[in-house]
């Protein structure tokens, strides 16, 4: 098994997520005590939040530049960024490297694509659902992206960085986020892509009407096939 390099900590909430995922495929994959060969780097994710908000996206992306070549000396083979909206900057951090960046969004469209669907409502930061970096990237896949109107992104927004990334999970956020997927169907959405990696802390398969499609998930998987038979 090649060795899975992740930038992590943004938040470490769902960096766990990504830990066990990664170990529980791995073990499904090869059996009995197998665990998944990897090496993480956890940034301040405070730090990177103050400059997300102040737009200094090339200095967030310096930072986790920084933690890829620290994994690639480490050994990582592949690196994963374990946020969507840090892949504003995957350009800037697949360059500082000679390992390959295995892309969210492209995992993310391929399993759209499988699974039959086009157009999709899209949940995530503000970052994330109001800038071209992500929406772009699924559109290049031959997709259609939908998003919440303003008031629905700003209450999706601000249960990520105010609940989820802190931990946590309010019944009321769940019931929230279930009229913004109807409102997404109604407008003929036939899927919903959790473009949060918080976001499957909160909402499941059993909150949709439609398929949802769970990036944190996506992303382990695609690592563990690109770690094992790549």
């Amino acid at each position: 098994m090649r060795t899975i390099g992740l930038i992590g900590g943004m938040s470490w909430e769902s960096t766990a997520a990504y830990y066990r995922l990664l170990n529980e495929l791995t073990r499904e994959r090869l059996g009995g005590l197998h665990s998944a060969r990897c090496v993480l780097y956890s940034v301040d994710f405070a730090e990177i939040e103050r400059l997300q908000t102040a737009g200094r996206w090339e200095e967030a992306g310096e930072v986790l530049a920084g933690a890829a070549r620290a994994l690639e000396a480490a050994g990582a083979d592949l690196l994963l960024i374990c946020t969507n909206t840090m892949h504003k900057v995957a350009g800037q951090v697949a360059a500082a490297v000679d390992v390959p960046l295995l892309h969210l969004a492209d995992t993310t469209a391929a399993a759209v694509r499988a699974a039959g669907v086009r157009r999709v409502g899209l949940l995530g930061t503000a970052f994330t659902m109001e800038q071209d970096f992500y929406r772009g990237r699924l559109a290049g896949h031959g997709l259609d992206v939908l998003v919440p109107d303003a008031p629905e992104r700003a209450e999706v927004h601000r249960v990520i960085y105010e609940e989820l990334c802190l931990g946590v999970v309010r019944e009321g956020s769940r019931a929230a986020y279930r009229e913004v997927i109807a409102a997404l169907v109604a407008r003929g959405a036939e899927g919903v892509v959790l473009g949060c990696t918080e976001i499957e802390l909160l909402i499941g398969a059993e909150d949709s009407p439609v398929p949802v499609f769970p990036t944190t998930r996506l992303h382990a998987e695609a690592a563990v096939a690109a770690a094992l038979d790549g």
